[in-house]
């Protein structure tokens, strides 16, 4: 088995965002473990894909196993996996509070746990987790509580981890973006949407990845939630 090149492990990546990542990490050299609900086999011997629902403990667990059995380590975890429902607060159902706490919770705490035990056997790793500039800066234009909720708890879980981890080198970073041209997105409301941006357009999957590879390789930057929103955190 060979252990020398570095493993990404990436979340939700069976399309759009999730899928730019998988294939940026293929790019560079990594091998990768991809994982979503639907995400089919591969064919690229540098490539593992693992079917499961991330807010399921079974599947955190699969997927850092199959990684490990398959690659022999886990260098990168990438937590893209999650759900975002705009709504006006009294308006969201029973059903969409915990599909978004399973996914956008669940799915963390249980894959990370498993991917930092086996960080920290190997002596080194990074997390990065997939967050929202509107944990910090709510727009009245887009009612999301329940991103802020969810989302919100992974911003301040990566400032604890980077803390708890640091003496350990383990790295724990986020990329908090704005809205990103996805398949996810209907074409009639993009041009709503980019004028929610100071720069006045939507970021570009390629945003995303690049400020990824950046934290990948800023070994002094631990903690740090990364804004790629096209200036929104900034102001309106």
């Amino acid at each position: 088995m060979n252990v020398e090149r570095k493993v990404a492990v990436v979340t939700g990546a069976s399309r759009g965002l999730g899928e730019g990542i998988a294939n940026a990490f293929r790019d560079q050299g990594y091998r990768v473990v991809g994982t979503s609900r639907s995400i089919g086999p591969s064919d690229d011997p540098g490539y593992l894909t693992v079917a499961g629902d991330i807010g399921d403990p079974a599947t955190g667990k699969k997927v850092i196993e199959e990684a490990l059995s398959r690659f022999g380590r886990v260098d990168t975890l990438v937590n893209n996996a999650g759900i975002f429902i705009p709504n006006e607060f009294t308006k969201y159902t029973d059903r969409q509070y915990r599909d978004l706490l399973a996914t956008n919770l669940n799915g963390f705490f249980y894959i990370t746990q498993r991917a930092v035990e086996a960080m920290v056997r190997q002596g080194s790793g990074h997390v990065v987790q997939i967050t929202t500039t509107l944990v910090e800066h709510a727009n009245s234009a887009v009612p999301s509580v329940l991103a802020s909720l969810t989302k919100g708890a992974l911003a301040a879980a990566t400032r604890s981890l980077a803390i708890e981890y640091a003496s350990r080198n383990i790295r724990i970073n986020a990329v908090a973006p704005g809205m990103i041209k996805t398949p996810m997105h209907a074409p009639a409301s993009l041009t709503a949407m980019a004028g929610l941006h100071p720069l006045n357009r939507m970021g570009e999957i390629a945003d995303i990845v690049q400020a990824i590879l950046y934290l990948e390789d800023a070994n002094f930057v631990t903690g740090e939630i990364l804004h790629v929103d096209g200036g929104q955190i900034a102001g309106h």
